[in-house]
């Protein structure tokens, strides 16, 4: 890739899981009636066509990866697990009472933190306890995120036996040198050998997480890292690129040294390499930094244009309403986003108040629905166009005219109502997706608020 390019649109910016970006909420309009009755004519309009989404966050981990940005607990002390679950039942309990018809769920996944800290048996009680009010979805998909240090044949089989037919495994970077700076020791031997269980029971799509830009990654690393990964065949990979965000508060990211980062071009030398080796054993991207088999299913929703990305990433098909369980989980109804309470004893709190936890969110604009459909359109499909009266914004010119430099660098072309994404453009994406963003330009933030795109 060219230096000078990568240096010019290295800068910082959302992964648009949602337009607008959670910074950006306007939570003066927002509160939990206004979010029931957002859920309620969401649910109305498309529970019986298409079912709904549900994500349960597990925020507890046994030790802090000093890589991660998410919402967790750490801790060992597993008696935990029941009064959150006990949570999370009533939580969803809740919901059902605002819904006169039973859910019909399309999609479910297990987030975290680290789902399989929670015991198999604990994991089938969550599990039951949420199709006691509500019933799986023709053509449904149920998946978690395991950890390959402690997910057991038990946990495979548990899950399997309850519908999960997908897994995501967290691999990171194989080199040891990596894994000791974010505190994140798995043998090579632990992922083969759950990679291997998963296949044995049944799993349909097994997924590797790896990520690049990591403290003392270098080209030798991440191609061992890869080949080692291909060896094992997955059907889905994540490459993502490491969100380097320090001044966030609750994540770890200070047992290492700014210098210790692979920089810029550097970094992204990482990816295109990756990238290579990858297309060469049959994978294709897909979105930003997603690679599949064209056996899986979201390969096949990409060729079809059915690919769907919202707070869970890419997703093989979409529902109008997604609800987020659990402490800091985020919900989308479509007219508007809800986020419960961050912290673990405020969630607890609301739960026991027999309120909802939700503590801010937003209620999108006539604006704010069209932008949200170009942004997807880009992030899924890599091309968007507004010929119709519903995808036309006022500020259209604008954002046309922003854009003249990509369209010099030839990242995109685009006629007078489409922008399409060269081959050359899709490491900026997410760039493209920024020339969109109407509220970040009004508003441009003090202070730093997204990891660096490249």
């Amino acid at each position: 890739m060219e230096t000078s390019i990568v240096q010019k649109y290295n800068v910082p910016g959302p992964r648009y899981t949602s337009y607008p970006t959670v910074p950006y909420w306007d939570n003066g309009n927002f509160s939990e009636q206004i979010w029931k009755e957002s859920a309620i004519r969401s649910f109305k309009e498309s529970n019986a066509k298409e079912g709904i989404s549900l994500y349960i966050h597990l925020p507890f981990c046994e030790s802090m990866c000093t890589f991660c940005g998410c919402n967790k607990r750490i801790t060992k002390r597993h008696e935990t697990e029941i009064p959150y679950i006990n949570a999370i039942l009533k939580e969803w309990a809740m919901y059902r009472s605002l819904f006169k018809t039973r859910p019909l769920i399309k999609e479910l996944h297990l987030g975290g933190g680290t789902p399989t800290f929670f015991s198999p048996e604990n994991l089938k009680k969550l599990i039951n306890g949420i199709f006691e009010l509500a019933i799986a979805a023709p053509g449904y998909e149920f998946s978690f995120e395991g950890h390959p240090n402690n997910t057991t044949r038990e946990h495979l089989q548990v899950l399997y036996n309850l519908g999960f037919r997908r897994v995501s495994f967290g691999v990171q970077d194989y080199d040891e040198t990596v894994q000791k700076a974010i505190n994140r020791i798995q043998p090579y031997s632990n992922v083969a050998n759950v990679t291997l269980m998963a296949r044995e029971i049944g799993y349909t799509s097994i997924s590797h997480d790896l990520v690049f830009g990591l403290p003392f990654q270098t080209i030798e690393t991440m191609v061992d890292t890869i080949e080692k990964t291909k060896a094992l065949e997955p059907d889905r990979i994540a490459f993502y690129s490491y969100a380097h965000t320090p001044w966030m508060k609750g994540n770890g990211q200070r047992g290492y040294d700014e210098n210790n980062l692979p920089k810029d071009e550097e970094k992204r030398r990482l990816y295109e390499i990756g990238k290579m080796i990858l297309n060469k054993e049959g994978y294709h991207e897909l979105g930003m930094d997603h690679f599949a088999l064209k056996s899986d299913s979201l390969y096949q929703s990409y060729q079809q244009g059915s690919m769907h990305r919202n707070f869970m990433g890419y997703s093989s098909s979409k529902t109008q309403l997604m609800i987020g369980l659990g402490v800091s989980a985020i919900s989308d109804s479509w007219y508007g986003f809800a986020q419960n309470e961050k912290n673990l004893e405020d969630y607890y709190m609301r739960i026991e108040d027999n309120e909802l936890p939700v503590y801010r969110g937003h209620v999108l604009t006539a604006e704010d629905l069209i932008i949200r459909k170009h942004i997807l359109n880009l992030m899924c499909n890599f091309e968007t166009s507004w010929c119709n009266e519903n995808e036309f914004l006022p500020d259209l010119l604008e954002i046309v005219l922003s854009l003249e430099e990509m369209k010099n660098d030839e990242l995109i072309e685009f006629s007078k109502d489409h922008i399409k994404v060269t081959e050359k453009g899709k490491p900026y994406v997410r760039n493209i997706c920024m020339a969109f963003d109407l509220r970040m330009r009004r508003k441009l933030p003090n202070t730093q608020l997204f990891s660096m795109v490249i």
